[in-house]
């Protein structure tokens, strides 16, 4: 299978007009971060795309379960189908690392991501399913949903051993954060950053802007689980910066502006020298070598995800660098 490229949006109210720019860039699906409490509303913009486009795939990455009752996903999922067609639509779901918790929740329980994966698909192929002492079903007629059954592809977006053994029971895919699965026939991987002009020096405000929000989204996952001795550069200091934050509240300070724009928190301490280390910020030739090693890695799809003001020329630049 030929390695596709695609990108993932920090859904914005500019996400539709994005999805659009990426078709004609030759992008393969635009995947929507479902991160209610930072980004716009991820069916609502996954909707206008699919007025505005008539070739790329439409799809979440990834949804948070604890957000939305099954019936609520089940019910967008069918409603998108209605706009796009059901070749043109992919689920990815996860437990919740930005969704849920930049709501103050801890990430789902896998067996309850099983649960509802099995319940949201079983509600499309138009069954009557248990769910929390309930039975529920999409009683749609012709004039509100589109004919069910609704088969469309599902993605698990995982890490660890749990999460994986949900995606080999469950999904069609895999979706790896930092590094892609091998042995899967769709193994989809997230790449941010930004490219650099030849010359450009990677502090630059520009650099600054594209590249920051990832280098900050490293650290907050670092401090989140545990890992910022692990990140590629020294982010003792930075982490230090949230200690005196209240334990109630402090999922709302560190987590503003998740993926979409640097806050006032992180601004001091990222600069270039950062960038360069996480690798956000690399030369057209560098991103060609690391999609190559994705590729080399299992991924049989990698999605770039950019960031900062100017989203069409990310996409454009990502694009022109790893075709020529």
């Amino acid at each position: 299978m030929a390695l596709t490229l695609s990108c993932g949006l920090a859904t914005s109210l500019d996400s539709h007009e994005h999805a659009r720019i990426a078709e004609e860039l030759g992008y393969d699906t635009a995947w929507m971060f479902d991160t209610a409490p930072v980004c716009a509303d991820v069916w609502m913009q996954l909707g206008r795309a699919a007025d505005r486009t008539g070739r790329i795939r439409l799809a979440t990455g990834v949804l948070a379960p604890a957000l939305r009752h099954p019936i609520t996903t089940a019910n967008a999922i069918s409603t998108l189908v209605s706009i796009a067609g059901r070749d043109r639509v992919a689920v990815g779901v996860g437990s919740g690392f930005s969704g849920a918790i930049v709501t103050g929740q801890r990430p789902s329980k896998w067996s309850y991501v099983a649960a509802y994966i099995e319940t949201v698909r079983a509600l499309l192929r138009g069954e009557t399913v248990p769910w929390e002492g309930s039975s529920v079903k999409l009683l749609h007629g012709p004039l509100t949903g589109p004919d069910r059954p609704i088969d469309v592809p599902f993605l698990v977006a995982a890490d660890g051993p749990k999460g994986m053994a949900v995606a080999r029971e469950l999904a069609d895919g895999a979706i790896g954060a930092f590094a892609p699965h091998r042995g899967w026939d769709w193994s989809m991987v997230m790449a941010q950053g930004t490219v650099l002009d030849e010359g450009e020096d990677p502090g630059s405000q520009r650099v600054l802007d594209a590249g920051g929000p990832g280098a900050a989204i490293m650290l907050h996952y670092a401090v989140e689980f545990n890992g910022v001795n692990q990140l590629p550069f020294d982010a003792t200091g930075w982490a230090n910066a949230y200690s005196d934050v209240p334990a109630d509240t402090r999922h709302l300070v560190l987590h503003e502006g998740h993926g979409v724009f640097v806050s006032a928190v992180d601004r001091p301490f990222i600069d270039g020298d950062i960038l360069a280390k996480s690798g956000m910020a690399l030369s057209a030739g560098a991103w060609r070598d690391k999609v190559d090693a994705l590729e080399a890695g299992g991924a049989t799809e990698v999605t770039y995800t950019p960031s900062g003001p100017d989203v069409p020329h990310e996409l454009e630049a990502f694009m022109k660098a790893v075709t020529s």
